[in-house]
C-alpha cells in the first residue's frame, strides 16, 4: 500500500504538512472540519502539493524532514523551484 506525504494551502495561506494512504479523502476530512483541530478555523484547505512513498514509516519520515524546513523552502518544493 502507498503513503503519501501532502501539503495544504489553508485559507490563511499558513501551509500544513500530514500523511495519507487516501489523499482525496483526507482533504475532504478536513474541509470537513473533522480532521486535524490545528485547521479548524483556517478551512477550506486546497491540496498544493505531494510525494507517494513506500510505507508509512518512509512517510512520517518526509513528513518530519518537511515540518523541519523553512515556509520559502516549502514553496519552493511546492513550485519545483
Amino acid at each position: 500500500m502507498n503513503w503519501y506525504v501532502y501539503i495544504l494551502e489553508c485559507k490563511d495561506k499558513s501551509l500544513y504538512t500530514g500523511i495519507t494512504t487516501d489523499i482525496e479523502k483526507r482533504v475532504s476530512t478536513h474541509n470537513s472540519g473533522k480532521g486535524s483541530k490545528s485547521l479548524l478555523g483556517k478551512l477550506p484547505v486546497k491540496l498544493v502539493y505531494n510525494e507517494t512513498l513506500e510505507n508509512r514509516s518512509k512517510a512520517s519520515i518526509r513528513e518530519s524532514e518537511i515540518k523541519k524546513l523553512e515556509r520559502d523552502e516549502k514553496l519552493k518544493l511546492i513550485t519545483g523551484r
